[in-house]
């Protein structure tokens, strides 16, 4: 429900965002021409500060995709951080054969369970 909720969002302000900036885009090309018929400072004044409020609104759009995505990587489960431990083993290989050999035959070993003392009883 709140995943929903965000995205509407998102998608609403960010379809603001557009709409707002094709308005700039359409006003400040009237306000070039308004500019350069009249040749007047304010006219030139206004302009500027049209781009610079077109360019904030561009801004704005980028920080939102920026927010939506931060958004997104929290919600995502975060898997677990592992160690990892490198070795590194000194010798020839008859030796290691020897030394994995010796270590599953203790692991074998480790797993037998004797069942002897249990028959005594009866």
């Amino acid at each position: 429900m709140d995943s929903d909720r965000i995205k509407n969002d998102y998608e609403y302000s960010r379809d603001t965002l557009f709409d707002l900036i094709n308005k700039g885009r359409n006003a400040l090309e009237d306000m070039i021409d308004v500019a350069r018929e009249s040749e007047h400072p304010r006219a030139f004044e206004v302009l500027s500060g049209l781009i610079k409020n077109v360019a904030d609104v561009n801004d704005k759009l980028m920080d939102l995709n920026k927010k939506h995505k931060d958004i997104n990587i929290k919600e995502q489960p975060q898997l677990p951080h592992g160690q990892t431990t490198n070795n590194l083993f000194i010798g020839s290989t008859t030796d290691l054969q020897r030394m994995l050999q010796d270590a599953n035959n203790k692991q074998v070993e480790s797993n037998v369970v004797d069942i002897t003392p249990h028959l005594k009883d009866e």
